[in-house]
């Protein structure tokens, strides 16, 4: 495929047409409950209050709590964009400059990161860091150092099977020909260098891998493995595998979360109607397998569930793709599903009867197949409960800082 520049942004704008209406359509047909403005207003104010009596003491990045205390990473591990993208949203809900100024030390620290090609997660440390640094204050640093990411990121693109690699360095064998669900969430990174630069390369590779992963990802029902593995020398597919599910045929849900989210993304940064038929079966599969409590399980198969152990993670995460979709599709029940799980989140999973704890989001799961952090608390889920909420407060806000139109 080769998307030529006007290509790009003819569809983009085609897009964004068809997408104005479809948002007013959506919320119209369902306007906020004066009681869920309450709950949500009253997390974001307990979350922002948090992070303004914990940020002092953060002097590196989050990757996940013990014994309700955060641990670090000094360089950032996957994890390192949160935390600024954090500091952002509570920017944008208190306009506390106290907030900015964090974000703006704590996002400086992944400079090194730049030039980071052993990694697919490049979206993840860059979008909610150094993107929404350049689009809420227009220093040219954080959009050079953002193309310089996606540089970095496209050198991972395997074009005999039309993939990026998830795990290990360019030149290492093992994993080469390893693709995961959440890959489709960096995939942005790669929209923004486009639109940027003018230069088509970076999104024609997010769109031949979110064609890949949208045709060997989504089984019949909608739901999602982890993993599945290609040969990296001819690209032909191999098949399904996991390493954070139940097993290969399970469906973790926060890899169905990341896909969700990320399959809508790619809709709206291409037009391409195929991204939102994955979206909204992904999306479908999700809402279906969600409890009465409205918390997800860490994975939608493992064979304790309903009642097996939760990742609120998962479900902050789906909630942002759910009401992304909503505005893409116009259909108020993706909305109306979003709030639930916001208010249930906000309800039953925040750090409130806690004196300890310095995160905001508790009961998430990180790898329970290696009883790595269960039910713990991880920056991911404090940074997309706020932004989900604040989707919904305060969407002109949330929209300069991470861009939910099309381009």
């Amino acid at each position: 495929m080769n998307v030529s520049r006007r290509t790009v942004l003819a569809t983009a704008a085609g897009a964004a047409v068809a997408s104005a209406p479809a948002a007013r359509a959506a919320e119209a047909a369902d306007p906020l409950p004066d009681a869920t403005a309450r709950t949500l207003r009253a997390a974001a104010d307990y979350a922002v209050e948090k992070i303004r009596t914990v940020a002092p003491g953060v002097t590196a990045f989050p990757v996940g709590t013990k014994f309700e205390k955060w641990t670090y990473s000094q360089n950032g591990d996957w994890v390192g964009g949160f935390w600024p993208g954090t500091l952002w949203m509570a920017w944008l809900h208190t306009k506390d400059d106290t907030f900015r100024e964090l974000a703006v030390e704590s996002a400086r620290r992944l400079a090194p990161r730049q030039s980071d090609t052993g990694t697919h997660d490049l979206g993840f440390l860059f979008y909610p860091s150094w993107v929404t640094a350049w689009r809420l204050t227009g220093e040219d640093e954080w959009r050079t150092g953002s193309l310089r990411a996606a540089d970095s990121l496209i050198r991972r693109y395997n074009p005999r099977g039309r993939f990026i690699r998830a795990w290990g360095g360019l030149h290492d064998p093992n994993n080469a020909g390893r693709v995961i669900i959440d890959t489709m969430m960096n995939l942005d990174l790669l929209a923004f260098a486009s639109r940027e630069t003018g230069d088509p390369k970076y999104l024609d590779i997010a769109v031949q891998h979110a064609r890949t992963a949208g045709r060997v990802f989504p089984r019949p029902d909608g739901s999602t493995p982890h993993v599945f593995d290609f040969d990296p020398a001819t690209g032909a597919a191999i098949g399904p595998a996991t390493v954070q599910g139940y097993s290969p045929t399970s469906c973790w849900s926060r890899g169905q979360a990341w896909g969700l989210y990320g399959f809508t993304t790619m809709y709206r940064r291409t037009g391409e109607r195929g991204f939102l038929d994955t979206a909204r079966r992904l999306a479908d599969f999700a809402v279906g397998a969600l409890g009465a409590d409205h918390v997800p399980v860490w994975d939608f198969r493992a064979p304790q569930q309903p009642h097996d152990i939760k990742d609120a993670s998962a479900g902050a995460i789906m909630a942002c793709g759910l009401l992304d979709l909503s505005v893409a599709t116009g259909r108020a029940d993706y909305r109306a599903v979003a709030l639930r799980l916001l208010t249930a989140l906000s309800q039953t999973c925040l750090t409130e009867r806690s004196s300890r704890a310095e995160a905001v989001v508790a009961r998430c799961t990180r790898n329970r197949p290696a009883e790595d952090g269960i039910e713990i608390s991880l920056p991911y889920a404090d940074y997309y409960l706020l932004e989900g909420i604040l989707r919904v407060l305060r969407p002109q806000d949330v929209d300069r800082a991470i861009d939910l139109s099309s381009p």
